[in-house]
C-alpha cells in the first residue's frame, strides 16, 4: 500500500488539465501505469482519489458488508458507486483531466489542492481546503476520544 503524504496545489489550465504532484508520482511503481478512481468523498466537500488496486480492496470491504437482496443496501451501493471515474495522469508530464461534473461538485474552478490521506489522495477547491481544518481544542477532544476506544 503507498502511503500518499503532503500538501499541493495545482492550477487547472484552460482545458481543464491538472498535473500530478510528482511527490506522489514519485510513489508510484515504476514502469506501472498510474490508474485512479476518483470519487465524491461521502461526509466532505472533496474528491477522493484512490490508486484502482486501492479501490478494489476498499469497494470489496464495503460490498461484503451489504446484502444484495436488501433495497437499502441497494440504495447505498448505488449512491456509493455514483459520481466516480477513472483517471489516468499522462506518464510523461503527469496531466491528467478530472471529469467536469466531479469539480462542480466540490466547487473548483482554478486552483485545486491534493491532500495525502495516507492510502489516498482528497482533492478540495483550495479555497475550501483552506477553511476545512478543525480548531486545536476540536482536535484534542477527538485524540482524546479515539484514546479511549482502546
Amino acid at each position: 500500500m503507498i502511503n500518499f503524504i503532503g500538501e499541493y496545489r495545482a492550477k487547472m489550465d484552460d482545458k481543464g488539465r491538472l498535473i500530478f504532484p510528482s511527490a506522489f508520482k514519485a510513489l508510484m511503481p515504476a514502469g506501472a501505469p498510474a490508474r485512479f478512481v476518483i470519487r465524491k468523498n461521502t461526509f466532505e466537500e472533496c474528491l477522493d482519489m484512490f490508486i484502482y488496486e486501492e479501490w478494489e480492496k476498499e469497494s470489496a470491504r464495503i460490498r461484503e458488508m451489504l446484502n444484495p437482496f436488501d433495497r437499502e443496501d441497494a440504495m447505498f451501493w448505488r449512491a456509493y458507486t455514483r459520481d466516480r471515474a477513472v483517471v489516468e495522469p499522462d506518464p510523461r508530464l503527469g496531466r491528467m483531466t478530472i471529469p467536469r461534473k466531479l469539480l462542480e461538485l466540490i466547487g473548483a474552478n482554478k486552483e485545486i489542492v491534493f491532500s495525502g490521506s495516507d492510502n489516498k489522495i482528497e482533492i478540495w477547491a483550495a479555497e475550501k481546503y483552506d477553511t476545512s481544518g478543525i480548531s486545536e481544542e476540536e482536535f484534542i477532544s477527538l485524540a482524546g476520544r479515539f484514546a479511549s476506544k482502546k
